[in-house]
């Protein structure tokens, strides 16, 4: 998967030019998962890279498929020199990892947790899995032989323990339409809960 991660890491330089810092985490049985960081102005940019060395599948599927399924890399975006968000690269990892670990389907509108606050003072230990596309255009693997599913690079978005509470009850297009109304700024890595009543 080499020429894959190859691919995946041009497109992301393209978008974001080159990384100014990378880190790299290994989980036991686990295909090693780095995590790259692009500045952009007074925004850091986190993305991960190795997650679409394997395919995500159905974890009721019996067998899984080695080949097919749903690629996917994780991007995060904060506002530069506002926290220690460079302590979010483990769980970010973590994340990245999820597929292999826990057999779970990445996409958008789901939620996904690591149970501690992304980074220190951090109000956030979930994200919401926003549509790719904006930042980074869908790599297509046609090219491969045999050819794969395109890899999506998926934005995330940090919620609170509030916000994602009252997600899983009104769905995910409902927390992002009352952030929109008001005027949230999902990159602040220290902003409190949107009001939500």
């Amino acid at each position: 998967m080499g020429d894959l991660l190859t691919q995946v890491e041009a497109r992301l330089r393209s978008a974001f030019g080159a990384p100014d810092a990378r880190a790299a985490v290994t989980f036991l049985g686990v295909d090693r998962i780095e995590v790259l960081r692009y500045r952009d102005g007074d925004l850091l940019r986190y993305a991960t890279l190795g997650m679409s060395a394997q395919p995500m599948n159905d974890p009721l599927a019996t067998v899984a498929d080695p080949v097919r399924g749903p690629r996917a890399e994780l991007l995060l975006s904060v506002r530069a020199g506002v926290a220690e968000t460079d302590k979010v690269l483990r769980p970010l990892a973590v994340l990245g990892a999820s597929p292999q670990v826990e057999g779970v389907v990445v996409a958008p509108g789901n939620s996904l947790d690591v149970g501690e606050p992304l980074w220190p003072g951090a109000p956030f230990s979930a994200v919401l899995v926003a549509e790719g596309g904006g930042l980074v255009e869908d790599l297509v693997l046609d090219a491969l032989d045999p050819p794969l599913d395109p890899v999506r690079f998926l934005p995330l978005l940090p919620m609170t323990h509030t916000e994602a509470a009252w997600k899983r009850v009104h769905g995910a297009a409902a927390l992002q339409e009352r952030w929109l109304s008001h005027g949230t700024d999902l990159r602040d890595p220290l902003r409190g809960a949107v009001a939500l009543g």
